[in-house]
């Protein structure tokens, strides 16, 4: 019979004391890889085939268009991919930052950086979008989400270099002046008129043509608050803070960003695609939840090994977003050669095909991830 020897009085106190200990920041926030693991996992997983697949079954309709952007006023699961990818950006880039600032880097080396990292991601973004025009006229864009991150990351670079106060201030002042901009120039439907808002204007006169999908280019300035949101995020993390005041700071501010977005969506329509103030707040709560949840299952509970497939993918992430975007079709239609997509289960069979291709393409970062070859910028 086994022999269940309890914990000295000493030991007890120590681990009861261990969730309120100061946290120091690791070299790397193995929560954050995770969380950026199953952002990427969803968003190159086309939504699992639940929206195809479930097409047929109305009962289920909710839940099937939670895997599909909404048309215009509203927020799913899929418009939330976004925000949370951009805002782990902003975690990340306060993490490094402060790292790189220690091993002495100086503010304007930092800045070079910055700016080369933000022409790069400029560039790869317009060669991924016009990678498969068959044809067509090259054409520049800058609301690709690389695009978009490029933007916000020099502008937040910009706000980081300031006293918190101020920081807080250029955040108000630019969600101020992003709304002011709808308002002041509305269009013939009113300010958020989604073919003649001012972002759409703005768009026609510079670039020539508006996105379709009704997105624009001036989407940058809310899309750099969640962003922002993410830096805060890092500086309170590199805090000598315990777990415990950790997440109670974090859980505030959902519960503060949930209360202001839904605040804020009578008078400012709850729109993604022009990324205004009450999704901008909304789903910022949304991603806090979701990081809160990494954090208290890998950094306070240590339980890691469920996540290793995350953590293959979130490592890769250019890698396996690129290829989801050049050549994803390709290797989908490759594999229906075999799996004929699961035709014999009618539409359902979207789902098992999705999967396979899924599979398939997070063999290919294990094949990298084994190699030690990973693609950054």
């Amino acid at each position: 019979m086994a022999t269940v020897v309890a914990p000295s009085p000493a030991t007890a106190e120590a681990l009861r004391k261990s969730t309120n200990a100061p946290a120091t920041a690791p070299a790397r926030l193995e929560s954050l890889d995770v969380f950026r693991g199953l952002t990427m996992l969803l968003l190159i997983s086309h939504g699992f085939g639940i929206y195809e697949g479930l097409k047929d079954t109305p009962s289920l309709g909710w839940f099937r268009y939670q895997f599909e952007h909404v048309q215009w006023v509203g927020c799913t699961l899929w418009d939330l991919i976004q925000p949370a990818f951009t805002f782990i950006v902003g975690v990340a880039m306060a993490l490094s930052l402060d790292r790189r600032l220690k091993q002495g880097d100086t503010r304007a080396s930092l800045a070079k950086h910055v700016v080369a990292r933000a022409v790069i991601l400029v560039v790869l973004s317009n060669v991924l979008s016009n990678w498969n025009g068959r044809g067509a006229p090259l054409k520049f864009q800058l609301i690709n989400v690389l695009c978009q991150i490029a933007l916000s990351y020099v502008v937040c670079f910009a706000i980081w270099n300031l006293r918190f106060p101020l920081q807080v201030a250029c955040a108000v002042g630019m969600m101020v002046l992003h709304h002011a901009l709808f308002y002041l120039f509305p269009g013939p439907a009113g300010p958020f008129d989604p073919t003649g808002n001012i972002g759409a204007v703005l768009d026609q006169a510079l670039l020539g043509y508006k996105y379709s999908g009704n997105y624009t280019t001036l989407n940058f300035m809310g899309n750099a608050i969640t962003v922002l949101f993410g830096v805060w995020t890092g500086m309170l993390l590199l805090q000598p803070k315990s777990h415990r005041e950790r997440l109670t700071i974090l859980g505030s501010c959902a519960a503060a960003a949930f209360v202001l977005g839904l605040a804020l969506a009578p008078v400012i329509p709850m729109v993604k695609r022009l990324w205004l103030g009450s999704f901008t707040f909304f789903s910022t709560g949304w991603v806090l939840l979701g990081l809160m949840a990494c954090y208290w299952i890998v950094e306070m509970k240590g339980w890691k090994r469920w996540a290793f497939p995350a953590v293959v993918i979130g490592t890769n992430c250019i890698f396996i977003y690129s290829f989801s975007q050049v050549l994803r079709g390709w290797f989908a239609n490759g594999i229906a050669q075999f799996t004929r997509n699961f035709s014999f289960m009618g539409p359902y069979g979207a789902i098992p095909h999705n999967l396979v291709v899924l599979a398939g393409m997070f063999g290919l970062c294990y094949w990298l991830y084994k190699r030690k070859i990973f693609f950054r910028i």
